[in-house]
């Protein structure tokens, strides 16, 4: 489930012609609302550096807390612990 980092495993959803980036979504952990999380489309995302960008919003990645596909299957889960 887990090969690389979270920006290599967007990178590899957003450029890669084999993937549809609309396939896919990122969970993050949403700023402001103890334990709230947010789904966000990867097709909705720029990648930067550090962080990603929603609109003019600079999110980092360290936020992210899983990216999966529609129908539910976890690609990428972070390390943190969780009840998601």
């Amino acid at each position: 489930m887990r090969k690389g980092s979270v920006k290599e495993v967007l990178s590899k959803i957003k450029y890669d012609p084999n993937e549809d980036e609309a396939d896919y979504y990122v969970v993050i952990e949403h700023r402001g609302s103890y334990g709230g999380v947010k789904r966000i489309p990867v097709k909705e995302i720029e990648l930067g550096h550090g962080y990603f960008f929603l609109g003019e919003t600079q999110i980092p990645y360290h936020r992210i807390l899983k990216v999966m596909r529609r129908n539910g299957r976890v690609i990428w889960e972070t390390r943190k612990r969780t009840n998601l």
